[in-house]
């Protein structure tokens, strides 16, 4: 029998998650946490949310000091950090003791950069499962500024018990 899960039905719909909410769920802080806010979220089927682009991120000290584009590295990051999002709301939803759980970024497909990320920017995350099952996920992950895709991706997710063994 397969551990895929049925997402015709949606369930619990989520808006919106504060930061605060967010250091909850991700082990990421300054300057690693990519998600300032998550707008709306359809358990196992989709999530938005935002990060504020800033002058003052750390990586503009040298990419690049006289012209600063955020890195499509780090645009990955954010979608990915957005995916583990939905990833540990919906399994919380479906399963009664997730806590016990790192979510982990465990692959990017089909990457593509179409516009560049500036100081200023809203950066919008769009995150849709196109596969679910318990301990992996496959996403559909869309980055834009003001409605114009800057990056889109596949992306995986994985899930691994927290253990006192690495």
């Amino acid at each position: 029998m397969s551990d895929d899960k049925d997402m015709s039905e949606e369930k619990d719909i989520m808006t919106p998650i504060e930061i605060y909410d967010i250091y909850k769920m991700l082990p990421h802080r300054y300057p690693f946490l990519m998600v300032d806010r998550v707008t709306d979220l359809v358990i196992a089927k989709s999530l938005s949310g935002y990060k504020n682009i800033t002058a003052n991120e750390p990586c503009f000290t040298g990419h690049f000091p006289e012209y600063p584009v955020f890195p499509g590295v780090l645009t990955l990051e954010a979608l990915a950090q957005a995916a583990g999002i939905l990833s540990i709301k919906t399994n919380a939803t479906l399963e009664e003791n997730d806590k016990d759980y790192l979510y982990l970024f465990a692959g990017v497909n089909k990457a593509r950069f179409k516009r560049m990320v500036s100081p200023g920017d809203k950066l919008d995350l769009y995150i849709e499962v196109k596969r679910y099952r318990k301990d992996f996920a496959l996403f559909t992950a869309i980055a834009s500024v003001d409605g114009e895709i800057a990056c889109e991706a596949e992306l995986l997710s994985g899930r691994r018990e927290i253990t006192s063994e690495r």
